[in-house]
């Protein structure tokens, strides 16, 4: 049975949030949870989320970060 894509987005809004918070803080565990937390959840990344996650982490040269949201599979945008 497939969700709401509003209401999956609104679910995904804080999680993004603090993904973005936790890159920008060079908070490589807290990122690391948090990606576990969503792929626990069976959920996928959207491509453009990925992408802008990434930028971020390239922009504070973090490696290890930027290899932790390689690795998140992403889905298409609906």
């Amino acid at each position: 049975m497939r969700t709401n894509n509003t209401d999956q987005n609104e679910t995904n809004i804080p999680n993004f949030a603090a993904l973005n918070t936790s890159i920008v803080n060079e908070e490589e565990q807290l990122v690391k949870k948090l990606l576990v937390k969503e792929l626990l959840a069976n959920e996928t990344m959207q491509e453009l989320e990925k992408n802008y996650l990434i930028d971020i982490a390239k922009r504070k040269n973090n490696g290890t970060i930027i290899k932790l949201l390689e690795d998140i599979p992403t889905r298409l945008h609906n």
